[in-house]
């Protein structure tokens, strides 16, 4: 991996780095959802709270636009988590054909636990690095959360919220 003072050739090498850590940050994060209470979510029900959290009020359209699924997938999907009492459905104040996701506060309270999970085997890897190098991932960090943010919701600017709250990424 790069070394203090590492500066990328190309998009390429960037990329190439940016996939090696998000398959390590997929191991911690297996971590720390196995040591996540017994019987919790699947890592497809885990994608779809995060994106209801982030969009509240949204329709099974718009989730599975997010998720990349079918109409069908989406809706059984929610069926499920509806069940396990993650989610609630309501009629949408607007149209009588759609329905509005929300999250409980059962589902609010997981994504809570998966967070403080998630954080504590982040942690433990961020403390083995340098002040210097800590700075300079958070400001990379921070400008790589702008640009996704922008092209996962187009229509909101990156800045009209904080890179902490609200957002899928901040899964971590």
């Amino acid at each position: 991996m790069p070394h203090r003072g590492f500066r990328p050739s190309s998009s390429e090498q960037t990329s190439a780095y940016a996939v090696a850590a998000s398959e390590l940050l997929e191991v911690l994060w297996g971590r720390g959802q196995e040591s996540a209470a017994p019987g919790t979510v699947s890592p497809s029900q885990l994608r779809a709270l995060l994106v209801i959290e982030r969009q509240e009020g949204t329709n099974l359209r718009a989730l599975g636009e997010a998720l990349g699924s079918s109409a069908p997938s989406v809706s059984r999907l929610c069926d499920r988590m509806e069940a396990m009492g993650l989610l609630q459905r309501a009629p949408s104040p607007t149209s009588r054909r759609e329905v509005e996701l929300r999250l409980s506060l059962r589902g609010r309270a997981l994504l809570q636990e998966y967070r403080a999970l998630r954080a504590a085997e982040l942690n433990a890897v961020l403390e083995r690095m340098a002040p210097a190098d800590l700075a300079a991932l958070t400001d990379g960090l921070a400008a790589f959360h702008a640009a996704a943010s922008e092209r996962l919701s187009p229509q909101r600017r990156a800045t009209d919220a904080s890179p902490l709250r609200g957002d899928v990424a901040d899964s971590a």
